[in-house]
C-alpha cells in the first residue's frame, strides 16, 4: 500500500481527514489487501430503495441541495449531528465547518454525490442501525486496498488513452473496482474544467472522468430514521460514527 504521505498535497485527497488515513491503515492491517484481480465487479447497492419514507426524504434533500436551500438542508440534519472526531457535534458546527452560507461550499456537491449513489444499512458502535451513503464506502470489499482502488459507479465509461474526451478509447468499464494511479489529472486542453482519474487497465494505463469513479474513503453520509423521520446524523470522510 502506498504511504498516505504520497497523497498529502493532492487536490482530491486533501478533502480527507486524518481519520480517513487512520481508518484505511486499520483496514489494511486487518486484511485489506491489494487483491489479486485487476478488476472486480461491484454493482450498485441501494438497500433503502423500497423505503418510501427514505425516498421522500432523499428527494427533498437532493432538491434542497440543488437549490442551495439552507433552511431545508438544516432542517434535514439531526440537532446532534456528528461532525467527526475532535469536532463539536451539532448543527451550528456543521454549518461552520462546511461554510454553507457560501454558495461555493463543497457541501452542496459532496453531500448530493454521496446521497445520489444509494447506500446500505450498517450498525454503529452503539448498536444503532444507520443508512449510510454511498454504497461504495458502506459495502467496500474487505480484500481491496482503499488507497489503491476505486469503484466505477456508472454502467459504462470509456477509458481514454489520454486525459481528453477526444483521445482514443482503450477500454470500456462499468460497475467495477479498478486500480487507481492518480485521482485527479487535468484535461490536456488548457483551461478545460474536466478532471480525469488515471487507472490501471490490462496493457497499461487509461483515463476516466473523475465523476465516474469514487474512493471508499471520500465523504460518507449516515442517516437515522425513527418513526419515518429521517435525519442526517454524520457526514465525514471515511468515518463511521461512534
Amino acid at each position: 500500500m502506498r504511504s498516505p504521505s504520497a497523497h498529502a498535497g493532492h487536490p482530491r485527497w486533501s478533502k480527507l481527514t486524518s481519520v480517513s488515513i487512520a481508518l484505511a491503515l486499520y483496514f489494511a492491517s486487518a486484511g485489506w489487501g491489494s487483491a489479486g484481480a485487476q478488476e472486480q465487479r461491484f454493482d450498485p447497492i441501494d438497500e433503502a430503495a423500497d423505503n418510501r419514507d427514505w425516498q421522500t426524504y432523499k428527494s427533498r434533500l437532493l432538491n434542497a441541495l440543488d437549490q442551495k436551500n439552507r433552511k431545508a438542508v438544516l432542517s434535514a440534519i439531526d440537532p446532534n449531528v456528528n461532525n467527526g472526531p475532535d469536532q463539536k457535534p451539532g448543527v451550528d458546527e456543521f454549518r461552520r465547518r462546511w461554510d454553507i452560507d457560501d454558495d461555493r461550499s463543497p457541501m452542496w456537491r459532496e453531500l448530493a454525490k454521496a446521497v445520489a449513489l444509494g447506500g446500505a444499512f450498517v450498525k454503529d458502535d452503539k448498536g444503532r442501525t444507520l443508512f449510510c451513503t454511498p454504497y461504495v464506502a458502506a459495502k467496500w470489499p474487505t480484500d481491496f486496498d482503499p488507497f489503491r482502488f476505486g469503484a466505477v459507479v456508472v454502467p459504462e465509461v470509456l477509458v481514454k488513452a489520454e486525459p481528453s474526451s477526444g483521445s482514443r478509447t482503450v477500454a470500456r468499464l462499468g460497475y467495477e473496482l479498478v486500480p487507481v494511479e492518480d485521482w485527479e489529472v487535468a484535461d490536456t486542453t488548457a483551461g478545460f474544467p474536466q478532471k480525469w482519474t488515471r487507472i490501471r487497465v490490462p496493457g497499461g494505463s487509461g483515463y476516466v472522468p473523475e465523476e465516474h469513479i469514487r474512493s471508499p474513503i471520500e465523504h460518507m453520509a449516515c442517516f437515522a430514521g425513527q418513526g419515518g423521520a429521517w435525519r442526517l446524523v454524520s457526514f465525514t470522510a471515511g468515518y463511521l460514527p461512534e
